[in-house]
C-alpha cells in the first residue's frame, strides 16, 4: 500500500527560521500579512464561508504514490520559447480553455488527469477530434486501483486506467455532453454568487454506471477513448517545458499550504500557513513575470478562484514538489 508523503517548500522552512507569525488558515489576517510583505502574489478572501475540512478534502491527491515509466525528451536539442501558452498554440482545442467545477469531492487526481487527457486528445488529432474526457468515468470506475474516490486518488494510477480500460466522454455538471457528464454539483466557495453554497456533506463517489446517459447516441463501450502510453515526466523544468511544448498540457500534484487557499493573482511563492493536503492540477504552460520564472496552471475550483480559475506558481524551484510528481501520455487517435 502506498503511503502519502508530504511535498514540502524550501521556503516553508526559511519561514520558520525568520519566526513568521502564525495564522489561522481562511483568515483575514493570513491575507493582510501576506499582502503587507513584498511577495509576487496577491491574497484575498477565498472560501468565506467554508469549513477548513470542507477545503482539506478539495486537496485528494495522494502524493508520493505509484509511479509510471520516465519518458525523457533531449530537451537540449529543442528550442523552448521563453514564454508558452498551451491556449494559443492550439487555438482550435477549446478544453484548453476550459476550468472545470470538482464540487465538494476529492477528485482533483483526476480532474487534472481527464483535463490534459481531453487537450491531448485534441492536439494529437490536429484539432480533428474534439472531446470533453469524463471526469465521472475516471473518479467512479478506477476503484482501489486509483485510490478512494472522492477521498483522493493516484494521478498516476489515472493515467494507466485511461490507457488500459479507456475514457468515455463526459463534460461538466447539468451540461448533458458527452456519455457521462460531472454529476457532482458545482457550488459557491469564493464569492456570494448563484450556486449552492458549500457545506461539505456532498460529494459522495458517484456509482461505476457503465453506460451513457439517457438521449446519448453512442453506446459506452463504443464512446471509449483509450491512451497509447502513459509516463512520468523527469523533474528538470525543461523536460516539463519540452513535454508540454510537443505533446501539450500535463498533470502535476504538488503540497498545497493554506495561504495558497488566498491567491487571487500574481505568481504564488509559499510565504506561511500549514499544509492541507495534496493537489492535482494542469501545467499548460510558462513564463516569466518581473523576473520570476512561473508555470501557468488550470485549477479545478470554478472560474471565482485565482486568475479566473487558473493561476502561476514559482518556477525552476521545484516549489511545493510542483515539478516532481508529473505525469503524462499519448493518446490513440484515428
Amino acid at each position: 500500500m502506498w503511503k502519502p508523503v508530504a511535498a514540502l517548500c524550501f521556503l516553508a522552512v526559511l519561514a520558520s527560521s525568520r519566526n513568521v507569525p502564525h495564522f489561522a488558515p481562511l483568515s483575514i489576517d493570513l491575507i493582510s500579512y501576506i499582502n503587507k510583505i513584498n511577495t509576487s502574489w496577491t491574497a484575498g478572501q477565498n472560501f468565506k464561508n467554508a469549513d477548513l475540512s470542507y477545503v482539506k478534502r478539495l486537496c485528494g491527491t495522494i502524493l508520493g504514490g505509484p509511479k509510471l515509466p520516465l519518458r525523457y525528451h533531449v530537451a537540449g536539442e529543442i528550442n523552448l520559447p521563453d514564454s508558452f501558452d498551451s491556449r494559443q498554440a492550439w487555438p482550435n482545442c477549446p478544453t484548453i480553455r476550459e476550468v472545470r467545477d470538482q464540487g465538494s469531492c476529492g477528485s482533483c487526481w483526476a480532474f487534472g488527469a481527464v483535463e490534459a487527457i481531453s487537450d491531448r486528445t485534441c492536439v494529437h488529432s490536429n484539432g480533428k477530434a474534439n472531446v470533453e474526457v469524463s471526469a465521472e468515468d475516471l473518479l467512479s470506475c478506477c476503484g482501489s486501483e486509483c485510490g478512494m474516490g472522492c477521498n483522493g486518488g493516484y494521478p498516476a494510477s489515472a493515467w494507466n486506467y485511461w490507457k488500459e480500460k479507456g475514457l468515455v466522454s463526459g463534460g461538466l455538471y447539468d451540461s448533458h455532453v458527452g456519455c457521462r457528464p460531472y454529476s457532482i454539483p458545482p457550488c459557491e466557495h469564493h464569492v456570494n454568487g448563484s450556486r449552492p453554497s458549500c457545506k461539505g456533506e456532498e460529494g459522495d463517489t458517484p456509482k461505476c454506471l457503465k453506460k451513457c446517459e439517457d438521449g446519448y447516441g453512442p453506446d459506452y463501450n463504443k464512446d471509449k477513448h483509450f491512451g497509447d502510453t502513459s509516463y512520468s515526466v523527469p523533474s528538470s523544468p525543461k523536460e516539463i517545458m519540452a513535454e508540454i511544448y510537443k505533446n501539450g498540457p500535463v498533470e502535476a500534484a504538488f503540497q498545497v499550504f493554506s495561504d495558497f487557499l488566498a491567491y487571487k493573482s500574481g505568481v504564488y511563492r509559499h510565504i506561511t500557513g500549514e499544509e492541507v493536503g495534496g493537489h492535482a492540477i494542469k501545467i499548460l504552460g510558462w513564463g516569466v513575470e518581473d523576473g520570476t520564472p512561473y508555470w501557468l496552471v488550470a485549477n479545478s475550483w470554478n472560474t471565482d478562484w485565482g486568475e479566473n480559475g487558473f493561476f502561476r506558481i514559482v518556477r525552476g524551484e521545484d516549489h511545493c514538489g510542483i515539478e516532481s510528481e508529473i505525469v503524462a501520455g499519448i493518446p490513440k487517435v484515428q
